[in-house]
């Protein structure tokens, strides 16, 4: 399985990433070893996640997921579907 997650960093930044594992992965991140962004914006907490079941799909979302703004992220996280639609 692969997942498609957003960080909360401790700046209220959003990280998105994908991971296999996403105990590791965050772990990863909280101790310097994740990606470049989350070295200067310290990964606190996932608080959202997609699972998929190849990567090949995982990629697509995170593409997508990247090119969203930060409203509508915060619809998704929320779960709003209505404001996702906007």
């Amino acid at each position: 399985m692969w997942f498609v997650y957003i960080l909360l960093c401790s700046d209220d930044s959003y990280y998105t990433g994908i991971s296999n594992d996403l105990d590791e992965r965050l772990s990863d991140h909280k101790n310097g070893k994740g990606g470049a962004y989350t070295r200067s914006h310290k990964a606190v907490k996932i608080i959202y996640k997609e699972e998929f079941k190849d990567k090949s799909s995982v990629l697509k979302r995170e593409a997508q997921l990247k090119s969203w703004s930060r409203a509508k992220k915060d619809a998704l996280i929320r779960g709003d579907k209505i404001a996702l639609k906007r």
